[in-house]
């Protein structure tokens, strides 16, 4: 991370803890707004984030995110489709806090004095009429940030993410996180938000952590780009390095074909000792005698002929190895262009150019979109967003004939491992290797295909088509499979389908 990066990172560190004051000020505009309002839809954001709808329509959603380096709670205006679309499939955590509080009637919401926690309790009525309390504790706290559930008598039921210390674990009576030991070098306190030309403290809020998360993506892109090309200027220079090195290796090819010529002169002549042999230069002034090593062994014919031989070598690699200098010399300079112009872009904070940079580095799909296959019945068709036609049957007579039938040997096969689904085919008619956001967004359609798609992660097998094949009498949709890879994925329909 560079200085200036380092700089930025603890600028944003100063402003993801909620202020004590704002989070009250927060918690004051909600308890005008939530209690008696009943809980309906919980859609998942992230791995610890959810949106609650208490159907306030105009009002938006209550947000709640526990991730440990920006805990918050606050209210969000966002369309059904734009939350939907973000979604992810519910944890095990929002499975129970959908089944305690679904269609749970909102009682209080109070926040802890001098603590970052909040606490909303609910009404609940079950199928048989009877009424219960639970309540969800919000601590939004930094690293012990979490989310509870609780009974009643306030015993821990389900926790989020997993607890730390006394009062926190399932089966114990909650008690808030103990202060964490201040450090050599504590964390700023951080600053107040204020409502200014916001309607409310909620958006300001929103606002506020939506240009955080621009700012962490905007870093996290450029020390990404960053660490990728110093690695292919490092890949270069010692690559650099090495053929030098082999250069040297090699030895001067008029030297090799010298002496090689020295010893065929001197077949006569030569005096031998051991591996030492005298012999006469002609080719110098005065004839010296000089003396050369050769092997015992080998006779002076056959060691004029590994000269030849390596003088053979050394002049083709000085040829070859020149101009591969040459070609990662122009490489490097180029490389050293581009760092130069993305250091300038990150500097200039330019979000558009950094993305020139991120598409740059992507390998190229195809030239130009794949042609569509003819209406294909039974299966249904995908556009990937690198420009890929994926094809997923719906039935095993029909997974039969997209494996066995439609799909040619260097197309992608993919299917959920260890559980019935439909057989999911990259198309791939250019034979380059396929990027590995298709193949992500083909196992992802392998994976809501298939029994294991209520999930939240599925392990998907892959293989190129020309590695199956079908066992004699095995039922429709079965293979056998020479050799394949295994990816893990959440399941979704994330890409465009074709009609």
């Amino acid at each position: 991370m560079t200085p200036r990066q380092t700089q930025v990172y603890r600028t944003l560190s100063n402003h993801i803890q909620v202020h004590q004051e704002t989070l009250k000020e927060i918690v004051a505009d909600l308890h005008q707004l939530l209690p008696g309002r009943f809980l309906g839809k919980i859609f998942q954001l992230s791995a610890f984030s959810l949106a609650l709808d208490f159907r306030l329509k105009s009002e938006g959603y209550l947000f709640i995110s526990i991730e440990p380096n920006a805990p918050r709670l606050y209210l969000i205006k966002r369309t059904v489709r734009e939350l939907e679309k973000s979604s992810i499939p519910l944890s095990s955590f929002a499975q129970a806090m959908r089944t305690s509080l679904g269609g749970g009637n909102l009682v209080s919401l109070t926040k802890d004095e001098d603590e970052r926690i909040v606490r909303l309790s609910f009404s609940v009525t079950d199928d048989l009429g009877n009424s219960r309390n639970r309540v969800l504790v919000a601590q939004v706290t930094g690293r012990s940030a979490n989310l509870l559930l609780l009974d009643s008598d306030d015993i821990v039921l389900h926790a989020w993410r997993p607890p730390r210390g006394e009062g926190q674990n399932v089966g114990d009576r909650y008690l808030p996180p103990r202060l964490q030991a201040q450090t050599a070098q504590p964390v700023a306190e951080p600053s107040r938000l204020t409502r200014g030309d916001f309607p409310t403290i909620s958006e300001a809020a929103d606002q506020h952590y939506r240009q955080l998360e621009v700012e962490h993506k905007f870093e996290s892109l450029a020390g990404g780009l960053i660490a990728k090309l110093r690695k292919e200027i490092s890949k270069r220079k010692r690559l650099q390095v090495n053929l030098k090195k082999d250069l040297v290796a090699h030895g001067n090819p008029e030297e090799h074909k010298r002496l090689g010529d020295l010893l065929l002169a001197n077949i006569s002549s030569a005096r031998r000792d051991g591996n030492k042999v005298s012999l006469t230069d002609y080719y110098a002034d005065e004839t010296p005698t000089v003396e050369v090593e050769v092997d015992e062994n080998t006779s002076l014919q056959e060691a004029a002929s590994e000269s030849f031989s390596r003088y053979t070598k050394a002049k083709r690699a000085i040829e070859e190895i020149g101009v591969r200098l040459v070609q990662i010399e122009q490489e490097l300079k180029q490389l050293a262009e581009k760092y130069l112009r993305l250091e300038q872009a990150i500097a200039a904070r330019d979000a558009s150019a950094l993305a020139e940079f991120e598409e740059q580095k992507r390998p190229a799909a195809v030239g130009k979109k794949q042609k569509a296959s003819p209406g294909l019945p039974g299966m249904r068709r995908y556009r990937s967003s690198d420009g890929y036609e994926v094809l997923v049957g719906r039935t095993a007579r029909d997974n039969d004939q997209l494996t066995f039938r439609v799909a040619r040997p260097n197309d992608l096969w993919l299917h959920a491992g260890d559980y019935p689904g439909s057989h999911v085919i990259v198309r791939n008619s250019s034979r380059a290797e396929i990027p590995q956001r298709t193949i992500i967004e083909a196992a992802q359609l392998a994976a809501k295909f298939s029994q294991a798609s209520k999930d939240a992660k599925v392990a998907i097998h892959y293989s190129l088509r020309k590695f199956l094949s079908k066992p004699k009498g095995a039922a429709p949709g079965l293979v056998r499979m020479s050799s394949f890879k295994t990816i893990t994925v959440e399941p979704g329909e994330n890409i465009e389908r074709v009609i």
